[in-house]
């Protein structure tokens, strides 16, 4: 799929209307923050971002662009589930990590909030291009059992 058919043109302009809204909402949500996403807002921005996914064909990206995602998620089942096991093999919970998600960790570890806020946004935006890298690469070399169709052959006639 092409980058210039017309329903990519009109997810690039969504899509750049919703890279607005998010900025300007940083905007205002620089530390301290003066406004509040909560989980309505991450979760409608999530479901974009995978209906995004699915319309462009690149939804085997998801993981990479959303790394910190994908890491806060893990960390949440790594805890929970060594911590049962634990509790079942040894008779008391042991931890991974010193709380779950994985942010919360870092603060633990004495990262202040603004710390771990820009190195998430950080890694965030490096997956973020590399994802990008990956669509454009895919998207110019396809796959081989789809093979770019066949230039005519100039057939030649017999002249005078």
């Amino acid at each position: 799929m092409l980058f210039s058919e017309p329903v990519l043109t009109n997810l690039m302009v969504f899509c750049f209307t919703m890279a607005g809204a998010c900025f300007a909402f940083l905007w205002y949500n620089a530390y301290p923050a003066q406004v509040i996403m909560g989980d309505l807002g991450s979760l409608a921005l999530g479901a974009v971002l995978a209906v995004v996914a699915l319309q462009s064909e690149q939804w085997l990206l998801l993981p990479v662009v959303g790394i910190v995602y994908v890491a806060e998620a893990v960390s949440v089942i790594l805890q929970t589930s060594y911590f049962k096991w634990t509790k079942r093999r040894f008779g008391q919970g042991r931890r991974v990590f010193k709380m779950a998600p994985l942010h919360h960790h870092f603060e633990l570890l004495g990262w202040s909030q603004p710390q771990v806020t820009q190195r998430f946004v950080l890694i965030g935006s490096i997956a973020a291009l590399v994802g990008i890298s990956l669509a454009l690469t895919f998207a110019a070399n396809p796959p081989l059992d789809q093979e770019a169709p066949a230039k005519p052959v100039p057939t030649e006639t017999a002249g005078p």
